[in-house]
């Protein structure tokens, strides 16, 4: 994975300059701006690169590149970044977004173990005295720097289709680009959705509502939208990019599953949220949807009055976490992932893309399936 591993660091290094860049224009309007973008650059640094690691694999699966992309004379120059790498970079400007307005959405106190975007803004109204509410002025600064990434998503994606060796490819994968943001944002309203509103459908709908917010919130937005967007860029034959969709939706479905169970079991040093998270949060979620199918009338009942309670105290959060564990739910999850990464697996067997890409797409298939965070 050492490929990997550099593709990150220049993917960093594209996204450090691209925010410095920014951060000039906006200091030049008006010197309080630069707190602003110091913001988005805390926002931006870190994190597993896994977008932008499946669509750079997406392309060289596609274009066939044996020996990846080329030695850079210069990290520094800002010319010498391949126009795949800064395309990969835009993916995750994108998820910066996504992130900061789900926080929102989801009044998160955290990310990856730090305050959360509106919460550090509603800290810095409140340390400079100023009038009004911090968590109002918190909210709207978070919203508008979603909003600014967003953009800028866009301006780091095209920049990245111009300096491709095939300029003819920026469209393809723009049309990607362009599906991908409709479907996430369709998911995480249908996600939103399903928390206010699961009352009202039947029963029985459920599981099967709740898949569908996996598939459109997540399992396309973090696996096989990437995989197509690369593909897309590098030239993919049709052939090519089915077998990488094929691979991706359920490789994005264990993904999903699997960040399902760390919201609710995993180890808050480690995800670097609060020990059941979704649990206060209210996230109707696949695993959830087993459990209620499997818990006697009077388990099921509390779980319901106690899900989405934003002040769960520990001992609460740990007689659901026992609830869900002991009727099953978790070790069917568990064989669901198993499941899927198969599935996955088989897509790209004997698909007509790079043996160099098929490699490195099967161990990130067990990294984003096996992770602790």
């Amino acid at each position: 994975m050492a490929e990997s591993t550099r593709l990150v660091d220049l993917v960093q290094l594209g996204i450090d300059e691209f925010i410095s860049a920014r951060t000039a224009e906006l200091s030049a309007i008006a010197p309080e701006l630069v707190p602003f973008t110091d913001v988005a650059r805390t926002f931006l640094s870190g994190g597993k690169r896994f977008r932008a690691l499946f669509c750079y694999w997406g392309w060289q699966a596609a274009s066939g590149v044996a020996d990846g992309f080329d030695p850079l004379p210069d990290d520094s120059v800002s010319a010498d970044l391949p126009g795949i790498v800064r395309a990969a970079a835009a993916l995750e400007v994108f998820h910066a977004a996504a992130l900061v307005h789900d926080d929102i959405m989801d009044n998160s106190d955290t990310r990856r173990g730090s305050p959360s975007a509106h919460k550090l803004y509603a800290a810095v109204h409140s340390s400079s005295g100023w009038r009004g509410s911090p968590s109002a002025f918190g909210q709207s600064a978070a919203l508008l720097l979603g909003d600014l990434l967003l953009g800028w998503s866009d301006e780091l994606f095209d920049e990245g289709t111009a300096l491709l060796a095939n300029p003819a490819a920026g469209p393809a994968g723009r049309a990607e680009f362009t599906r991908m943001r409709t479907e996430v944002t369709a998911g995480q309203y249908l996600d939103i959705l399903e928390e206010n509103a699961w009352t009202t459908y039947p029963e029985s709908d459920a599981l099967a509502r709740a898949h569908r917010v996996i598939v459109y919130k997540s399992a396309k937005y973090s696996v096989q939208a990437p995989l197509a967007i690369g593909a897309a860029l590098g030239g993919a034959s049709l052939p090519q990019l089915g077998s990488l969709r094929a691979f991706g939706l359920p490789l994005g479905v264990a993904y999903q599953l699997r960040d399902d169970l760390l919201g609710v079991f995993g180890d808050p040093v480690v995800t670097g949220k609060p020990a059941g998270d979704d649990l206060r949060e209210g996230k109707r979620t696949v695993l959830i949807a087993l459990a209620r199918t499997t818990l006697p009338p009077h388990a099921r009942t509390l779980l319901d009055e106690l899900l989405g309670d934003p002040e769960l105290d520990a001992q609460q959060v740990e007689m659901i976490r026992t609830a869900i564990r002991d009727c099953g739910a978790v070790d069917q999850i568990e064989r669901i992932i198993d499941h899927n990464v198969g599935l996955a697996r088989d897509a790209i067997a004997t698909a007509p893309i790079a043996p160099s890409a098929r490699t490195q797409l099967l161990q990130l298939a067990d990294t984003v399936t096996r992770r602790s965070a």
